[in-house]
């Protein structure tokens, strides 16, 4: 399963370089599938990395970066784990997720810090799923300075609208793109959904039907315009002070 589904990695990667694409983003899990006996059985490890052989043999020939989420097994603790693939450099584990699903809690450890890079001049931040659900994340990442979001997911039947309506939200909030990923198909039926997010959290880019690629230019005159016209960033208060909570019912 693991090497079919990294040949199809490859594939989609030099479809999207030929499109022009110089980085491309994968859902979660897609090496191993979304599937909790995958999870519970052996999974790719980060010492050998032998297994993402032929995805690497394509990044070095398209110069194309890649985003490949996975569970991985780090030896003392297994994780999903978005790993970096770019030319002729070892692959990296770039970022575990941090925000586990209930059902993900007693297989996979959380990661413990966030992860952002730099491709052609854009700062671009690493999130799987469920931590684009929490604005901190999104927050913490603008606030490292990032131009991108980039988020790895899978949505169960019945999440799309809030799936759209939290990128969408981390886009406008943060004055930034996102770039969801989402994967389809089973053995849960997951309703994919991968789009792009300008930073007023419109949306620009989208997949029709159930697989296919979602491309779209970064333009940072429109990050700088958008953050500019659109100041919940740059009025962020750093601080709200300590509360005040008064029982009415007291008085």
């Amino acid at each position: 399963m693991v090497g079919e589904n990294i040949q199809k990695s490859a594939e989609y990667v030099r479809r999207a370089a030929s499109e022009g694409a110089r980085l491309v983003v994968f859902p979660e899990a897609f090496a191993t599938g979304y599937d909790h006996a995958a999870f519970e059985s052996t999974t790719p490890n980060v010492v050998d990395v032998s297994w993402l052989g032929p995805l690497q043999d394509i990044v070095d020939e398209t110069g194309a970066v890649v985003v490949l989420n996975s569970a991985v097994d780090h030896g003392d603790r297994r994780a999903l784990t978005d790993l970096v693939l770019s030319p002729h450099r070892a692959p990296w584990a770039a970022y575990d997720k941090q925000h586990l699903y209930a059902s993900e809690k007693s297989i996979f450890t959380a990661g413990s810090h966030g992860t952002s890079f730099t491709l052609d001049g854009f700062t671009i931040a690493l999130s799987v799923c469920y931590d684009a659900n929490f604005p901190e994340h999104g927050a913490a990442a603008a606030a490292d300075g990032a131009m991108i979001y980039v988020n790895s997911g899978a949505y169960y039947p019945g999440g799309a609208e809030r799936r759209d309506l939290h990128n969408a939200a981390r886009a406008l909030d943060n004055g930034m793109y996102v770039v969801f990923s989402g994967l389809v198909g089973s053995p849960s039926d997951f309703v994919g959904g991968s789009a792009i997010f300008d930073p007023l959290g419109r949306r620009i880019a989208s997949v029709t039907g159930s697989e296919g690629l979602a491309i779209a230019d970064i333009d940072s005159d429109e990050l700088d315009a958008a953050r500019e016209n659109q100041r919940m960033w740059t009025d962020r208060l750093r601080s709200l002070g300590e509360r005040t909570t008064t029982n009415l019912d007291s008085l």
